[in-house]
């Protein structure tokens, strides 16, 4: 008998529900978003040093191709190739909830896994692509509602490789019995530390951890689809099994059924890349920004209202040591979006982070919780992300409060958001292709009968 949790899991993986035109609609748009991602993230050295093959100019006979290059990689090279660049700029998707993360970085798995497998044993569409990441995000999304790793210490990242092990093994072909097996694997994998994503320790790895989860979970169920043998009671086992080892004792808990609950509700990053938390923050700042951009000596005070998770993981004083620090700090974000009226992935960068309007206007900061702001942040039928902006000038007068409580990437707010999600596809892919091959890329995905029947190599052969 394995574990319960690694039980549900593993069916719902092998014999998942109907799922609803809705979450087959908001995947496609998941799919969209994330390659968009992935292709803005060729601009950076910082990331495409990371790519490639390991040894230099090999070659792989049927190899995943990696979106934007010449890359042809085995597919557990290619799930971190991938996954890397989705992540790379903290533009993706996001679910937030006891824990957080991004369910698109299991798409570096599943990308890589459906294209090796539509190339070697069968056909496998992009409708069961979208499938595929229904569930992957489902797995990894009802587990954050009530178990805390960050509390822990330990990086959300765990829960993309449990979630790229469970699907990367359905696509394979695993039984339900292999996909426990594997599902026992990732699990007693467990996840690096958060280490690398706070002060005074925050640096680069945070962009490619996610990369290197989705690839640990493809291989993990490589190996058990290759006869390796798994480990039923890998949570529960007295003094060794996870729950004693790393979770105090306590039961994990799935706390509601899993259907497709998270990708019905994902959280879209639409105008700018910044940490979820974050966004609301900054739509704040962008409406307060012709007002004060050409007063920003005269500000005082500013006075930021905001939730608990916001506390904790992107308060930050002091200096800001690279980009990864800095898009992962709420103050600069709020200073940039004050002074530009604008907020890009080059804002990070060491050249623009020079401007001394930045730290002047950050050490005016004062972050306060708002119980409210908090409670509605965990409620199911809320899961607001709020913010809110004062500025106090030296005069004494004051704007605001400017108060945003649901980020333009909430499900509340879909039908503003979609053409803006293909404008930001359109300049994300932009960057890299012509005129004609961005017009046909945005066209198809706009087509969603059009995509669902496509192939997921042909699929990534246009890229």
């Amino acid at each position: 008998m394995y574990d319960p949790i690694i039980e549900t899991i593993a069916s719902y993986t092998f014999t998942p529900p109907s799922f609803s035109d809705e979450a087959y609609q908001t995947a496609r748009l998941c799919l969209a978003d994330a390659l968009g991602c992935a292709i803005l993230s060729l601009r950076f050295s910082e990331c495409t040093k990371l790519l490639g093959p390991i040894l230099p100019n090999s070659t792989v006979p049927n190899g995943t191709r990696v979106p934007g290059t010449d890359f042809a990689l085995d597919p557990i090279l290619a799930a971190f190739n991938i996954g890397t660049m989705i992540r790379w700029l903290d533009y993706n998707d996001t679910w937030l909830a006891a824990e957080w993360g991004h369910p698109s970085d299991n798409l570096g798995s599943l990308l890589a896994v459906a294209d090796y497998t539509d190339q070697t044993t069968r056909k496998v569409t992009v409708l069961e692509l979208l499938q595929a990441m229904i569930q992957a995000y489902e797995i990894q999304g009802v587990l954050a509602l009530t178990n805390s790793f960050n509390k822990m210490g330990f990086d959300h990242v765990i829960l993309v490789k449990i979630a790229s092990t469970a699907v990367s093994a359905k696509i394979l072909g695993a039984t339900q019995n292999q996909i426990c097996d594997a599902l026992t694997q990732a699990w007693i994998d467990t996840g690096p530390l958060r280490t690398y994503r706070h002060f005074p320790n925050t640096g680069s790895r945070k962009s490619w951890a996610a990369g290197d989860a989705t690839r640990r979970g493809l291989q993990l169920a490589w190996f058990t689809m290759q006869g390796e043998m798994g480990y039923p009671s890998a949570l529960s086992a007295s003094k060794w099994g996870f729950q004693d080892v790393l979770w105090k004792g306590m039961p994990l808990t799935l706390s509601q059924p899993l259907e497709s609950y998270v990708m019905e509700n994902i959280l879209f990053k639409i105008a700018f890349p910044a940490e979820f938390h974050a966004q609301t923050a900054v739509e704040c700042a962008l409406q307060l920004h012709q007002k004060v951009k050409d007063q920003l000596e005269d500000i005082a005070r500013i006075d930021i209202t905001t939730h608990n998770a916001a506390i904790r993981i992107i308060d930050k004083k002091g200096p800001l040591q690279n980009p990864a620090d800095r898009d992962h700090c709420l103050q600069y974000m709020v200073a940039i979006a004050l002074m530009k009226g604008k907020l890009t992935a080059e804002d990070y960068e060491d050249d623009a982070a020079e401007d001394v309007r930045i730290d002047f206007l950050r050490q005016k900061m004062h972050l306060k919780e708002s119980l409210q702001y908090s409670e509605e942040y965990l409620h199911a039928d809320k899961r607001s992300i709020a913010n809110a902006i004062t500025i106090t000038f030296t005069d004494g007068s004051q704007l605001g409060p400017v108060e945003v409580n649901y980020p333009l990437g909430h499900r509340r707010r879909r039908k503003e958001a979609v053409p803006l999600l293909f404008e930001k596809f359109t300049k994300n892919i932009a960057s890299h292709y012509d005129a004609d091959k961005v017009k046909q890329l945005t066209e198809l995905f706009q087509d969603h009968e059009r995509l669902i029947k496509m192939s997921v190599h042909e699929l990534l052969g246009l890229f």
